[in-house]
């Protein structure tokens, strides 16, 4: 099979679709590998690097696009490569359609094959594709959450540690997932009180177990939500509904019971948000306030740590890549039961139930294109 490897271009996104220690094994496999010049320069790695690892370089995005037969990217593609997908083209990245309806209709309308990371499913439900970049949110939720808390980013001017004498800052966690588990991770070794909320009480049971003694688990609802975030310093929204748009758990009149200089982390902003006033920002512009509460919603926060994230997504997804390389993609979803829920379109056909749903379109049962 011929892979193509864009460079991204979405506004400050350093990572690339593959290592050449990937693409080096694709090749191993037979296939031809075909990668944008400069596609890893942001992730520390050359042209060179890609090369002695047998694959070809290309100068334009659109020379990748027209050769392959299945294109590896990272991030959603955006409005200037709408166009350049064809009909049959196996696209396979992070698509997050139930948040972005022009993403979904552009799919339909090119006919593509469009196979997102964030839906393949393990036998367990777990999503083996997003966790490494879950991982990687959620550590840096608290990361950007703890900056954003000092007094000249406009947050409160609270340390999360504390200091002898002073008590940490509170996180609250809405979610406790693996996000909301990397994030409490975090808070909690930089000395931080965390309380973590979720919905499932196995999960809680399951975090009260691992978790040290300063984070906390409590039952998520409406009332427990609206009691803590009056007095917690750093709000980390951790909630996912795999393929489907976030439920919002923090409506706007909320705000206005949080203090002054609070900051929220919205990691679901890319599945649409699970707090009402969080919209995408980027790195280059990364937060916004309303009523006083500092919002930070980078809709692809990974990619400001491109060579951990990297390395992380290609160990991920390269083991699936191959299988679709070697196989084909009807193949390869009727074998593997962990891929099959990766198909969201199919020429021009919605296959996800989350999607349908989300926009009104007719649902087609996946199966009818894998006999």
């Amino acid at each position: 099979m011929i892979i193509g490897v864009p460079k991204e271009i979405k506004t400050n996104e350093n990572r690339v679709a593959l290592t050449p220690a990937g693409a080096l094994e694709l090749v191993k496999h037979g296939h031809t590998v075909y990668v944008q010049s400069t596609a890893g320069d942001g992730s520390g790695f050359s042209d060179s690097d890609y090369e002695e690892a047998g694959a070809k370089m290309l100068l334009t995005a659109e020379a990748i696009f027209d050769i392959a037969e299945m294109i590896m990217k990272v991030k959603e593609p955006i409005q200037q490569e709408y166009n350049l997908i064809k009909e049959d083209q196996l696209v396979f990245t992070y698509f997050h359609f139930a948040s972005y309806e022009p993403l979904t209709e552009a799919m339909i309308a090119n006919k593509s094959i469009c196979l997102a990371y964030e839906t393949v499913t393990a036998a367990d439900g777990s999503l083996p594709l997003l966790v490494p970049m879950s991982e990687v949110a959620g550590r840096m939720a608290i990361q950007e959450g703890a900056k954003y808390l000092e007094k000249p980013m406009k947050g409160r001017g609270v340390l999360l540690g504390g200091v002898p004498g002073v008590p940490p800052g509170k996180v609250l966690i809405l979610g406790g997932g693996v996000v909301g588990t990397q994030a409490a991770k975090m808070a909690a070794g930089l000395g931080a009180n965390v309380t973590i909320l979720d919905i499932n009480l196995n999960r809680l049971r399951y975090l009260a177990d691992v978790m040290p003694a300063n984070v906390s688990t409590i039952y998520s609802n409406e009332y427990n939500i609206k009691r803590y975030i009056k007095n917690h310093d750093l709000i980390v929204g951790a909630v996912l509904i795999p393929g489907a748009k976030a439920p919002n758990l923090i409506s706007r009149a909320m705000l206005k019971d949080m203090r002054p200089g609070t900051v929220v982390v919205d990691v679901a902003v890319d599945q649409g948000g699970c707090i009402e006033t969080c919209k995408p920002t980027t790195h280059e512009d990364p937060v916004y306030i309303i009523d006083d509460v500092v919002h930070y919603c980078v809709a692809n926060m990974p990619g400001a740590v491109p060579y951990t994230s990297t390395i992380a997504l290609t160990n991920a997804t390269l083991p699936y890549a191959i299988q679709l390389a070697n196989k084909g993609w009807k193949k390869a979803c009727k074998e593997n039961a962990e891929l099959k829920p990766g198909l969201n379109v199919i020429n021009g056909k919605v296959v996800h139930k989350g999607v349908s749903e989300a926009f009104g379109h007719e649902y087609h049962d996946v199966d009818n294109f894998l006999a």
